[in-house]
């Protein structure tokens, strides 16, 4: 066999052993293409398998995510809404009337100011508007200073509207006595009286400005100034002045004109321009509140578009409600209050029912308060229901008779009042020097329109207020707040009582 082989031709042999590499060639290919397919298919397999782990990982991680997110309410997102709306009113009756109310005043005013301006013998509309439009555009000025002044002089801003207050009061008072009026005789004794009372009232707490301080200065550094807030917050002031520049026609309307209802004219005016004007400063304070509410209790950012955006449209209802029960209510209890002081321990007839009127005061509170504004923007509460859950907080927190003691809103109201009785200066001055006839009205209608331009200057800085003593009532150790409050309390419970 062997012999054979060798006795074949040489070009046999070398074709046999062509053959034989191929064919060895063609072994080693295969083999080497199945090995490297079984390679290719186990790291397939092992991608799959890793990342099928990484898939429940992510799942895992997402279900922890979620129950963290939903136990301390805000969204996935904190960088643009931070807020889980766990109960939204669908009742929109409140803006309804709300609207209602604005069409029908706005037919009202139109036609008291063309009866009035067209009507009326001797009467210019010139010598009403340019002294109103002055008080106007001062109070704007006043209200922009105090809010500068409350972000970043706040223990300033305090004792500016303390002593300011009564000062600016007693002036308009003697204004309105150069008016030579009956009328401005009477609101000249009332202003002079109010002036007195808060000389006194402003020496009483003066010594007492420390905590509110305090307060006021870790509220306000959760909600630094920016152009985003700054932006709407004038969108705000620039409504107000609208609304109360469109409000002063009619009130002058109705002082060229005269009517056997012009005091039912006058109060149907005023309750609207209280509650326009509260509505617009409660929107701020939801908004506000809410993103200061969010700093202090997770140190997270909202986006103050959004914020504003949800305030003024789906909590604006509750926003209507709210801005009519609390002036009625705080109204009541100051009523109750005052009451109370006059009677001391007397058992005459005339204050029998002054301890009837402070316990029912005493019971509406818990119902509508300002501080349901945070949870209003926060969980999108009803206004009752907001706060109720926040009295109870305070009170499960002793925090009740701080709280009563608080001198923010103090320094809000000082700060409206200041306000509007420096705009009744500016405008009565005017108005006596072109038209001494209608200066009582001119007077009294520039202090309400500076009144209420110049307290929604002081929103900011009150709803981050807010935000703090409701985020204190929630977690009294959370150290973002400070010991401001926590010292407070302590020095509540060791004073004699």
């Amino acid at each position: 066999m062997t012999m054979h082989v060798l006795s074949q031709p040489l070009h046999a042999q070398s074709h046999i052993h062509i053959y034989n590499v191929q064919a060895s060639n063609h072994w080693i290919f295969r083999t080497s293409f199945s090995f490297f397919s079984l390679c290719k298919e186990t790291r397939r397999r092992r991608r799959r398998r890793e990342e099928g782990e990484l898939m429940e990982k992510k799942e895992e991680q997402e279900a922890i995510d979620n129950r963290g997110k939903i136990s301390i309410q805000i969204s996935s997102s904190h960088a643009e809404t931070a807020m889980v709306t766990t109960k939204r009113s669908n009742s929109n009756l409140a803006k309804l009337i709300f609207s209602g109310h604005l069409l029908a005043v706005a037919i009202f005013i139109t036609f008291l100011s063309f009866r009035g301006f067209l009507e009326a013998p001797g009467f210019r509309p010139t010598h009403w508007c340019i002294p109103l439009a002055a008080s106007i555009a001062v109070s704007a000025f006043t209200a922009v200073s105090l809010l500068l002044l409350s972000l970043h002089h706040p223990s300033i801003a305090l004792k500016t509207s303390l002593w300011l207050s009564p000062l600016f009061t007693t002036f308009t008072g003697i204004l309105l006595l150069a008016t030579g009026t009956g009328i401005g005789l009477i609101f000249a004794a009332f202003t002079l009286t109010g002036a007195l009372s808060l000389s006194l009232y402003s020496c009483s707490i003066a010594t007492h400005l420390k905590h509110t301080n305090q307060i006021l200065t870790i509220s306000i550094t959760t909600v630094p100034p920016s152009i985003k807030i700054t932006k709407f917050i004038l969108a705000g002031l620039f409504t107000g002045l609208i609304y109360t520049w469109f409000w002063s026609l009619g009130a002058g309307g109705i002082s060229a004109k005269g009517s056997p209802f012009a005091g039912i004219y006058i109060l149907v005016l005023f309750l609207s321009l209280a509650w326009t004007m509260n509505v617009i400063r409660n929107t701020m304070h939801v908004a506000i509140s809410r993103i200061a509410y969010m700093q202090l209790m997770h140190g997270l950012d909202v986006d103050v578009k959004q914020a504003f955006t949800d305030a003024a449209t789906r909590s604006l209802s509750t926003i209507c409600l709210g801005s009519a029960m609390v002036p009625a209510i705080g109204t009541f209890r100051g009523m109750a209050r005052a009451m109370a002081a006059i009677a001391g321990g007397s058992d005459e007839f005339l204050f029998s029912c002054t301890a009837c009127y402070i316990n029912l005061a005493n019971l509406l509170v818990p119902s509508g308060n300002l501080w349901a504004c945070v949870h209003v923007g926060i969980h999108g509460k009803g206004f009752v229901q907001a706060s109720r859950d926040i009295w109870e907080m305070f009170i499960k927190q002793k925090m009740v008779p701080v709280i009563d003691q608080e001198l923010t809103g103090t320094f809000c109201f000082l700060s409206g009042i200041a306000g509007g009785a420096l705009s009744a200066l500016i405008g009565g001055s005017l108005m006596l020097a072109v038209e001494k006839k209608y200066a009582t009205e001119g007077i009294v209608c520039a202090f309400f329109v500076g009144y209420f331009i110049v307290r929604l200057g002081t929103a900011w800085a009150h709803a981050c207020v807010l935000a703090y003593h409701v985020a204190f009532a929630e977690n009294p150790v959370n150290p973002r707040l400070g010991t401001a409050m926590s010292e407070c309390l302590k020095e509540l419970e060791t004073s004699p009582r």
